[in-house]
């Protein structure tokens, strides 16, 4: 049972980060950041809430590393747009925007990659691509309904269903396609292919 159970998590990911060095994993989360942030530049300003590539980003990376370091690769990067740093939404910064509109799916980041990793260790991953579809849009719509609570809070439910998740609900559905289909490239790579 617990052989099972280590073989597991050492195949769920093309990128095998879990068998890493410390050194490795400490890589991985730094260019993690530098994705989430990159994602974040990609956007379509809307009111009250942006659409940008950061969930597409934030599921493959849950996805990619798995739900301990892609969470904690999520916090990082969600750190350093606290402090300042021009990560978020286009290029935004400051713990304010934390407190703001967008503040709940902000803070649904770090949940929808653990959940996007949790399912990838358990096989729903880029070799069971069907499986990865359902993982990537159940992150997305996880993310849609909590930050519309948040957003409820300051503009009411139906304003927060009508700007804070109707938009986006397509656009989710693409994402989760689309990551999927990464995952799936990313595991029949030449030399990737994870051992059963």
């Amino acid at each position: 049972m617990s052989q099972s159970a280590s073989a597991l998590p050492s195949s769920f990911s093309p990128l095998h980060l879990q068998s890493r060095s410390l050194q490795w994993q400490g890589a991985a989360v730094l260019l993690g950041t530098a994705f989430l942030a990159l994602s974040s530049y990609v956007e379509v300003p809307m009111y009250p809430v942006p659409m940008t590539m950061q969930t597409l980003a934030v599921t493959l990376v849950g996805a990619l590393y798995g739900w301990r370091l892609g969470a904690l690769t999520i916090v990082a990067w969600l750190i350093e747009g606290a402090l300042g740093l021009p990560v978020l939404a286009g290029g935004a910064a400051g713990f304010a925007h934390f407190m703001g509109p967008t503040g709940g799916y902000l803070f649904a980041f770090p949940v929808i990659g653990a959940l996007v990793g949790w399912l990838a260790e358990r096989g729903w991953n880029g070799q069971r691509v069907v499986l990865a579809f359902v993982a990537m849009l159940a992150g997305n719509l996880l993310c849609l309904a909590l930050g519309a609570s948040w957003l409820s809070v300051s503009i009411g439910v139906e304003k927060a269903i009508t700007f804070g998740v109707t938009p986006f609900v397509l656009g989710g559905v693409l994402k989760s396609v689309l990551g999927a289909a990464l995952l799936m490239g990313l595991t029949r790579l030449p030399g990737k292919s994870a051992a059963k």
